[in-house]
């Protein structure tokens, strides 16, 4: 009699464990689905429309992504594999069209389809349309980014003498943002002699700014006193 007590419990122990298991492998699932269903209908908005409200949408995808995350905490490996793919999968998906959102032109509000001084500035040192205001540089990979810091560091020599003060000011946030991709992308398999490169450049480059900068603010001190 002790035993079938004994057996009852054990059954109601592993009834429960496994229950258990099976809500948190439903909540995940929810939660994923959530994800999926959100990047998928970001599809039916239009490229000006995810531009204008891309900073709600960054929220939005980082709380769902979050959940979704969170979600797996509890799952065993193999569940927790298969479920990190659809969150990886989902994205990749949201990277490319934030990609896509970058490479909208900015206008100004003022004079719509004119570009923004701001715009003209991001054309001018990395490409039409490479970046936008969230200066992401999704588009920027291991294979590429050595020729990225090229382009951006050929076309500040070639006009450093036209920035004004708040060029500089936005070449520096720029610049802090296509570092801060590099420090991603070096983890996802940039050679070392690509490496060693994009660090020449920077020791080029960091000098040269600071005095360009300090140049500019004295020349338009030296105007505004004329």
């Amino acid at each position: 009699m002790r035993n079938v007590v004994k057996m009852g419990l054990f059954s109601m122990i592993v009834l429960g464990m496994t229950s258990c298991k099976n809500e948190e492998k439903e909540m995940a699932d929810k939660r994923i689905s959530e994800l999926e269903s959100y990047v998928d209908s970001l599809n039916a908005v239009s490229a000006e429309e995810r531009a204008a409200n891309w900073e709600q949408i960054a929220s939005d995808f980082d709380t769902r992504s979050a959940n979704a995350n969170d979600a797996l905490a509890n799952l065993d490996e193999s569940t927790k594999a298969t479920s990190q793919e659809k969150i990886a999968a989902s994205t990749l998906k949201y990277e490319e069209l934030k990609a896509s959102v970058a490479a909208t032109p900015a206008v100004n509000p003022i004079n719509t389809g004119t570009p923004s001084a701001n715009q003209l500035l991001r054309d001018r040192l990395f490409g039409a349309g490479k970046i936008g205001d969230d200066m992401s540089f999704a588009w920027v990979n291991k294979d590429n980014v050595l020729q990225v810091y090229e382009t951006f560091f050929q076309s500040y020599k070639d006009n450093k003498g036209d920035f004004s003060r708040e060029d500089y000011d936005e070449i520096k946030l720029m610049y802090e943002a296509l570092d801060n991709r590099k420090n991603t992308v070096e983890k996802e398999g940039l050679s070392s002699e690509d490496n060693g490169k994009i660090a020449s450049i920077k020791l080029k480059f960091g000098p040269m700014f600071k005095v360009n900068r300090i140049g500019a603010k004295s020349r338009e001190t030296a105007e505004a006193k004329e």
